[in-house]
């Protein structure tokens, strides 16, 4: 008798982590995937521009993968797409704005034309196959367009809700669509993957239209020149910056290449509305008083090569921060991100401008539910299995046990890490086993060529600096017969350090002749070690530092 088959949730990524999300789905001889993620590098990767998803185990079964669907259109979630379409073309479904936010993507990796990509609606039933049907539902997060996955399979419905909040007020379209998820509760939900960002945070998240308040609040008051600073994502963020100018006769200006791109696509789309004539160049602010002026622009994350930033430290080829300008930073950081946003409030600072943050006003509100928030659903959707997802370790634990309150046995909770295999049917579920779910570092236009090697020497070189040492040996004699030559970059100015730069050169001569001592010639290899280790060892006793040694020796 044939084996009966398990269907098999696999995380590659979102887990313990903030970012790259991304979910296997499978059964038997195939698999679906919810998003395709990337994340920002950490403090530890220098010269790291992403981070996206090892993906060897779906390449392993390339032939098994079948589509990608998409919750909405954050980076976290669709920003992998186009290093995962290079090397499996698959169908992506993805409500309007999501759709509209791969293309442009897309097209910037010259992949549009050889994707398929398929535009649904909330209440659309996607059939892949006799394994798996799909249906979109209507959630509220931070931006446009953003849904829950009911994933009907042979077993019973697998429910992801992506990133979401319960807002009953919404900036634009309806509240998320409680009615349905409590209906499929009732049919029977045998797996719940729920948002654990906020499981820290009591009560329930704020409406949007909070903040839209406190803007027209500040605009009204206002003699200066408004700047605003908030994620480019978030189209009813934006929207309420520009209905506050509307309201208080001001015109508009965006800065920043992604802050431009998606205001085009909404407002080609129909999700952002500017009457004509508000929106002007940022070419043409010069024409107008500050009071007749709203800047909306990128880096509420303190981004190094965002434009805030570049305001900040004066490096921005057409805005420049006086003491007549309110710069709002409607954001809260993300956690890794909290010095640098704080480094640029306080440039701002120095410039005599206004800044106003989460800190001093309710210029923010987060996009994702609260505790209370995630008890409903909970309670609404009634899960046979839980599965916390999207968030750090602590938040799916706390979250694990915000489910047993609500009465989900413990022994049905799977906090999982990336790569854990959970298999289940209609009756049990259990972790059996592993898959590569790991770091590809981008850097560049190289895609995984930077690993933990080239990631420690970057480390080493960044802290400690380097120290290059030229010798020329004769090929008859094996003597010296130019140099060494040494050379300090990172490590000390090379002319306020003549003694010790003198010293280190006598070191490598002393390792050099001692090689050669006896014979025409030692290995390279020997020579070199030797050179590094007395080098290094002089050079520590002398200054308590490590240096990366590099030796070159050529022959002539």
């Amino acid at each position: 008798m044939a084996k009966k088959q398990k269907l098999k949730i696999i995380p590659l990524g979102g887990l313990d982590e903030i970012g790259k999300n991304m979910t296997a789905i499978e059964y038997g001889n195939e698999i679906i995937l919810v998003d395709c993620g990337m994340s920002f590098p950490d403090d530890d990767m220098p010269g790291i521009d992403l981070v996206i998803n090892d993906i060897s185990y779906l390449e392993k079964h390339r032939e098994k993968v079948k589509a990608i669907f998409l919750t909405h259109g954050h980076e976290d979630h669709i920003g992998g797409l186009p290093f995962f379409l290079k090397n499996i073309n698959v169908p992506v479904y993805g409500t309007r704005l999501t759709i509209a936010l791969v293309e442009h993507k897309l097209k910037e990796h010259n992949l549009l034309s050889k994707v398929k990509l398929h535009s649904v609606r909330a209440g659309n039933v996607i059939t892949v196959s006799q394994n798996f049907k799909v249906e979109f539902i209507r959630t509220n997060h931070s931006i446009a367009d953003s849904a829950a996955l009911a994933i009907t399979t042979r077993y019973g419905t697998l429910l992801h809700m992506g990133d979401f909040k319960i807002d009953t007020t919404p900036i634009v379209g309806e509240m998320i669509d409680l009615t349905r998820l409590g209906e499929l509760g009732k049919e029977g939900v045998l797996a719940l993957m729920s948002d654990s960002t906020n499981v820290e945070r009591e009560g329930y998240a704020m409406s949007e239209r909070s903040v839209g308040e406190k803007f027209e609040q500040i605009f009204k008051n206002c003699n200066k020149r408004i700047i605003v600073a908030t994620f480019a994502s978030n189209v009813h963020r934006v929207q309420q910056i520009i209905n506050a100018a509307v309201a208080n006769n001001r015109k508009v200006a965006v800065s920043g290449r992604s802050m431009e791109n998606i205001v085009e696509i909404s407002i080609l789309l129909g999700y952002m509305k500017i009457p004509e004539g508000v929106l002007i160049n940022i070419d043409n602010i010069k024409k107008y008083r500050p009071n007749q002026l709203v800047i909306i622009t990128t880096g509420s994350q303190g981004e190094p090569m965002s434009a805030l930033t570049r305001m900040a430290y004066s490096d921005h080829r057409k805005v420049e921060i006086t003491k007549d300008d309110l710069i709002i930073i409607s954001a809260t950081p993300i956690p890794g991100n909290e010095k640098t946003v704080s480094n640029v409030i306080n440039e701002l600072f120095k410039i005599g401008a206004e800044v106003i943050y989460k800190s001093l006003a309710d210029v923010h509100v987060s996009g994702h539910a609260c505790k209370e928030e995630l008890k409903m659903i909970l309670a609404l959707t009634k899960p046979k299995f839980f599965i916390p997802v999207h968030g750090e370790h602590r938040h799916l634990e706390l979250h694990a046990k915000l489910g047993e309150k609500i009465g989900i046995p413990a022994k049905n909770t799977f906090v999982l890490s990336n790569g854990k295999v959970l298999e289940l049917d209609a009756e049990e579920a259990k972790v059996s086993g592993t898959v590569p779910a790991g770091n590809i570092l981008v850097d560049g236009l190289g895609v995984g060529d930077v690993g933990n090697i080239v990631l420690r020497d970057r480390k080493h070189l960044a802290q400690d600096g380097l120290i290059i040492v030229v010798a020329t040996l004769s090929r008859e004699t094996g003597q010296l017969s130019a140099g060494p030559d040494i050379i300090s970059r990172g490590f000390v100015y090379v002319r306020e350090a003549e003694d010790l730069i003198d010293h280190v050169r006598d070191v490598a001569k002393d390792s050099i002749e001692k090689c050669n001592k006896g014979h025409h010639m030692s290995d390279w290899a020997t020579m070199k070690n030797t050179l590094k280790n007395n080098i290094s060892k002089y050079i520590y006793e002398k200054t308590n530092r490590s240096p990366m040694i590099l030796p070159i020796i050529m022959e002539v």
